[in-house]
């Protein structure tokens, strides 16, 4: 029987090692001129020579420059196409052999040749008005069409006749306008295989110069040195150059001329007399030239030519500032202080054309001739400053400033109560001004502060404000304080009080709006806030006969209205009120009774929505209101847009939920959103809120997107191809018994061919029906979670046993084995041995009552290895190789027959029978296995 079985082992091996399997990665591909690609030959089997054959049916050799042949080991060979061309193209066929057999794959090369833009200048130029021919020359095989695009929208010659796409796509744009300009996408396509490329040209368009003198005529200053600006504003494009002409001499800079950077100024350096006459602008740019005359008439500009400061006393009669100018024409001279004009001319009266009043007769402006004075009557301390003499002509104004200084004595500003309490430090300020300087002094009942009387007093100091910080302990601390300031002109005093600050007086409640938990209190603000700020209202609230609750509520400008909530439906409440300052707290108002509502519904929520950065996803806030006297349950969210009828599904949000974000809006719609708090007397009325969503973003040709790279696509395509030949392998596998996982089974796992299996199945059979009164259970579990076994023992990992069912190929763990036997004999049984060679010994002392075991001892030691070379030996083993196939398959049949006599013995002697369950052992977690 065992010879039989090792002749069908073998027979099995050999023709598992003599089958021959190719594969070609990838089996087809597209390659664009100029482009390298390599193509992998994959054998399974044992082969001796791996060719390629080119389309025309040869060999390729090695030594071909352009398509080079590599055999990387014994089961791979490559072939690698460097720099395609479209003579490339075909099918490219791999052949292994071994002896008399022989397997092939083939692999589809196409050529194609990229859209190559040959021709494209950019930018390209054009005078406006002329026939504009947009040149882009384009090669690709196929022959791509061409779409030209401006501005994102495709140009169609049939709807404007300024525009013509000619045969060689290039685009014409007749009487070319400087609003054509711009970037142009010449964009070609290939119907066949997809391709798009596009080149973006810059147009432009050149505009003839037009030009404009800043002034036709010029007035310039003479025989005073200075220099005159001759000016003239030209446009076009690109933007023309300017160079100016005198007496048909083109002008340069130099000692007398200078010229700006685009030579639109010129600048006339001493101008004298002879300078006068005729200038032309002239404008070139590359679509042609323009002029313009300036004339230059040579003046003398006004100059002023005295002005002195003045210093008067406060409360002098008057005092007189005086400016004199010279320049041709006369010059009209004025005065300005601060935003306060003075001249003759503007504001003269009737009676005296030469001489200006103001309104209080206290200024008056006389001029004569090129002098011109200003008369300040019954000097006061706010004349003091700088003022403006401007002496003007048609030819330009000089403008020069003359100063008045004003001596006066201090004078005191500032408020001259403070309020504060003890404790509480209080800055009174004494802002002082004077010219000159003024120093401050604090007096208090007649001691100069600081004193060593009194205490709680400090002096800060700036120039022109005194702080006097007071840190009143008592009521004594509190009265007058005098600051005293003195400069050479006089001494000023002032008296400051500081005021003992009192607590407010109490607020008046004006009536209460009660619902069934909360009540809104409308009040009064106190009538005295005790000289500082209200800070915070108490408000205090019980129901009849009870103690009172309070909350305390900080104070806002203007604030008249106060929320509280937490109030017990259908019952009557006092409520009062009271202010509170830094001083203390006032009494509280006149308590006034309320009752709340009875329980009811909840008060609509209040809605607030905030559109997200997405544009078409919205967050929608809402304020939780009175709440009916009954906790909210939970609230319910309706949407839709406005256009239609039908609302979204309804969503419902906990309790204490305060917002819902709505996604994937549609773009730039409008929608309505109803939101209703439910309590145990049913819903409030809808909360409302109208919304409009963004308008939906565009993205431009050329504008990065968010596809996926180059790589990501190959690492796709690669992991789809393995899980694809994964497939393929263990359909093979469970359908015709071979393949790669089969192959595994055989050499490393212990799996017997499909021959080999029914001969193994009769036998276990036979060893079975001797005796069916006991069946031990085998359970399978992962070796990350041992069992233990009934005395609390865990088992090591298992040995060697019989074999009677194979494993199924999984890819789970390797499977450690636990017998539980159906006797209560076995219940002491030890944990497996280790070692397969004392197996027999092992199940004879250890199981006298148990029928043969299943074995799954080579799936547990089998180790897998990642790189497709198949199951790592283990340590001590030698070297696996698929010619050894045969040799290992016939150990391995050996020494499982032995171990089979030797069981199938001490079954007999038992009368023992083993059943397996694999779909009744119970499992405990989710890494236990079928046995």
């Amino acid at each position: 029987m065992l010879q039989t079985k090792d002749i069908l082992w073998g027979f099995f091996y050999i023709a598992c090692a003599a089958a021959i399997q190719v594969q070609v990665t990838p089996t087809h591909r597209e390659i664009s001129v100029g482009e390298s690609k390599f193509f992998l030959c994959e054998v399974v089997g044992d082969a001796k020579d791996i060719d390629w054959f080119a389309p025309n049916g040869e060999k390729i050799q090695p030594n071909n420059p352009n398509i080079q042949v590599t055999r990387n080991d014994e089961t791979t060979s490559t072939l690698t196409i460097y720099h395609a061309d479209v003579d490339n193209a075909g099918i490219y066929k791999c052949v292994a052999k071994s002896g008399d057999k022989e397997a092939q794959a083939t692999v589809q090369v196409k050529i194609f040749q990229k859209i190559t833009f040959k021709n494209v200048p950019s930018p390209q130029e054009f005078n406006e008005g002329d026939d504009a021919d947009i040149i882009c020359d384009v090669v690709g095989s196929p022959v791509p069409f061409i779409i030209w695009k401006h501005k994102g929208a495709r140009i169609q010659a049939n709807k404007d006749v300024r525009y013509n796409i000619m045969e060689n796509g290039h685009l014409m744009i007749r009487g070319i306008k400087k609003t054509d300009e711009g970037a142009y996408n010449c964009e070609a396509r290939v119907m066949e295989t997809g391709e798009i490329n596009f080149k973006m040209i810059n147009v432009i368009v050149n505009v003839l110069p037009t030009i404009r003198a800043r002034q036709s005529e010029v007035n310039a200053t003479a025989d005073m040195g200075f220099t005159t600006l001759l000016a003239c504003d030209a446009d076009g494009f690109p933007e023309p150059t300017v160079t100016w002409i005198h007496n048909n001499i083109i002008l340069q800079s130099g000692d007398k001329y200078s010229l700006n950077e685009d030579g639109s100024e010129l600048v006339i350096k001493g101008v004298v007399k002879v300078d006068e006459g005729e200038y032309t602008c002239l404008a070139k740019n590359k679509a042609g030239e323009m002029s313009q005359e300036v004339g230059l008439n040579v003046f003398v500009q006004a100059k002023i030519t005295y002005l002195n400061n003045e210093t008067a006393t406060e409360f002098d009669e008057e005092v007189t500032l005086t400016c004199e100018a010279s320049g041709d024409p006369t010059p009209s001279i004025s005065w300005s202080f601060q935003n306060r004009m003075f001249s003759e001319g503007e504001q003269a009266s009737w009676t005296r054309p030469d001489q200006y009043e103001s309104h209080d007769r206290n200024i008056v402006v006389r001029s004569h001739a090129r002098v011109s004075s200003l008369l300040l009557k019954n000097v006061d301390f706010t004349y003091a400053g700088q003022y403006l003499c401007t002496a003007s002509n048609s030819i330009g104004q000089d403008n020069q400033p003359v100063y008045l200084e004003v001596r006066y004595a201090p004078k005191i500003l500032g408020v001259v109560t403070v309020y504060t309490w003890e404790g509480n430090p209080a800055n009174i300020s004494c802002e002082v001004e004077a010219h000159p300087g003024a120093s401050v002094t604090w007096f208090r009942d007649g001691l100069q502060l600081p004193s060593a009387n009194i205490t709680g007093v400090k002096i800060y100091s700036t120039p022109s404000i005194s702080y006097l910080e007071v840190s009143p302990e008592s009521q004594g601390d509190f009265g007058s304080y005098n600051c005293t300031a003195t400069n050479v002109m006089g001494t000023e005093s002032k008296e400051f009080l500081l005021i003992q600050a009192e607590v407010p007086s109490p607020p008046e409640i004006r009536r209460t709006e009660p619902f069934s938990s909360s009540a809104v209190v409308e009040f009064d603000e106190p009538d005295s806030f005790g000289g500082v700020p209200i800070i915070k209202y108490r408000v205090q609230w019980r129901p009849d006969g009870q103690g009172w609750t309070g909350k305390e509520y900080d104070a806002t400008e203007d604030m008249t209205r106060i929320n509280i909530a937490g109030l017990t439906p259908d019952t009557t409440y006092e409520i009062k009120m009271s202010a509170i300052n830094g001083k203390g707290e006032s009494e509280s108002s006149t308590a006034v009774k309320f009752m709340t509502g009875p329980i009811r519904e909840p008060s609509a929520p209040k809605l607030e929505a905030m559109v997200q950065n997405q544009g078409n996803t919205l967050k929608v806030n809402w304020i939780k209101q009175d709440d009916g006297g009954s906790p909210i349950k939970h609230y319910l969210v309706r949407y839709k847009p406005k256009h239609v009828s039908d609302w979204k599904p309804e969503i419902r949000i906990p309790h204490g939920s305060e917002h819902v974000v709505l996604n994937g809006l549609d773009w730039n719609t409008e929608y309505e959103v109803r939101i209703v708090a439910v309590n145990s007397k049913g819903r409030s009325e809808p909360g409302v809120l109208s919304f409009r969503t963004a308008t939906e973003p565009t993205t431009m040709p050329g504008a990065s997107g968010s596809g996926l790279s180059t790589g990501a696509i190959v690492g796709i395509l690669m992991v789809v191809f393995f899980v694809l030949l994964v497939a393929v392998d263990v359909t093979c596998y469970f359908l015709n018994k071979c393949g790669l996982l089969m192959c595994i089974a055989v050499n490393f796992c212990g799996k017997a061919g499909p021959g080999a299996k029914s001969k193994d199945i009769e036998e276990g059979k036979a060893a079975f029906t001797k005796d069916e009164s006991k069946e031990p259970i085998v359970e399978v579990r992962t070796e990350e979670e041992p069992t233990q076994n009934q005395e609390g023992v865990v088992p090591t990992e298992p040995s060697e046993t019989t074999p009677l069912t194979e494993p199924e190929p999984t890819d789970a763990t390797p499977l450690a084995v636990k017998t539980l036997p159906s006797d209560s004999t076995n219940s002491n049984n030890p944990a497996f041995a280790p070692s397969s060679d004392t197996v027999s010994e092992t199940v004879e002392s250890t199981l006298p009552d148990v029928g043969p075991l299943v074995d799954l001892s080579d799936a547990a030691k089998a180790e897998p290895i990642g790189n497709g070379e198949g199951p790592r030996e283990r340590p001590g083993s030698p070297p696996s190789r698929v010619d050894d196939c045969a040799k290992d398959a016939r150990k391995h049949t050996q020494n499982d027959g032995k171990m089979k006599d030797d069981v199938k013995t001490e079954a007999n002697n038992t009368a023992a029978e083993v059943k397996t369950v694999p779909n009744e052992a119970p499992q405990t977690n989710g890494n236990e296995s079928k046995a």
